[in-house]
């Protein structure tokens, strides 16, 4: 599967599916460490800095205008800002204007790119913020754009990391017989799938997620972590120390990527065998 790489950082979603077969044809980043460690990594490919002027558009990939990659981006995925989401901040929402409010940028590309996949991520207060609405409202854009979604909450520790780390991870496929209903009010927002003459929705609804549930509760992740240098995490001497440290903090952890890409392909594999 071809991958876009969205909020790259220094690669977490990348690595992880590229474990489990896709291939990252771009990334999309705007801080300058993460993407050195990105042309480091994947020298060969193309970053974009700025989410609001990458475009897709008759099969072509566009940064602000310029062509980066030609041909069909069979997935995307995007861990957008959790700042103004996290109980850690302000909880200011995804409104227009924060910086978690960039999630409308993943709904547009979802809208112009139409992945077979797309794949997020944020901290889990996403679910309940805003007494709900901010998670309504990731739900009503994907279906805005005739998209069905998944979601699960997966920890760092269920794959062996010493830290809990909660995540959502929220898997998109596109439903060609999803319906909207307008908003019932200005706050709640509703929608219906009618996919009743959909043999593909009915037999993916429910399956990508139990996939991934079974690969991380049925596999085997040995704790990591233990073989790390007595060295303090503010030593001296170590180059770019603080930008070592933010970016492994805003970054994923590629193991759950790798479990949800090999969920994704086990559910391609299994329905061509059911078709």
């Amino acid at each position: 599967m071809k991958h876009l790489d969205l909020f790259a950082g220094i690669g977490g979603f990348s690595l992880g599916l590229d474990r489990a077969g896709f291939e990252t044809i771009a990334f999309c980043e705007i801080e300058k460490f993460p993407q050195k460690v990105l042309a480091k990594h994947w020298p060969d490919v193309p970053i974009a800095n700025d989410v609001t002027k990458l475009t897709y558009k008759n099969g072509v990939l566009y940064d602000d205008g310029n062509e980066i990659y030609r041909g069909a981006i069979d997935s995307f995925s995007g861990g957008f800002p959790c700042q103004d989401i996290s109980v850690a901040g302000k909880q200011a929402g995804i409104g227009e204007g924060t910086r978690s409010g960039l999630w409308s940028e993943c709904a547009r590309l979802l809208g112009e790119i139409r992945p077979d996949y797309a794949i997020f991520e944020n901290v889990t207060a996403l679910l309940s913020g805003g007494s709900g609405r901010w998670f309504q409202r990731v739900l009503w854009d994907i279906s805005q754009v005739g998209y069905d979604a998944e979601w699960i909450s997966i920890r760092a520790s269920d794959v062996g990391a010493e830290h809990a780390r909660d995540r959502v991870w929220i898997i998109c496929y596109s439903d060609k017989d999803s319906k909207s209903i307008l908003p019932i009010n200005d706050e709640t927002q509703v929608m219906q799938v009618d996919d009743s003459n959909s043999d593909k929705a009915q037999f993916k609804r429910g399956c990508i997620c139990e996939r991934i549930q079974q690969e991380y509760t049925n596999s085997s992740h040995p704790r990591w972590g233990k073989d790390k240098p007595g060295v303090d995490r503010m030593a001296n001497g170590i180059p770019s120390q603080m930008d070592r440290l933010g970016s492994l903090g805003n970054a994923v952890v590629p193991q759950i990527p790798e479990l949800i890409g090999r969920a994704i392909m086990s559910y391609n594999h299994n329905y061509e065998d059911v078709k």
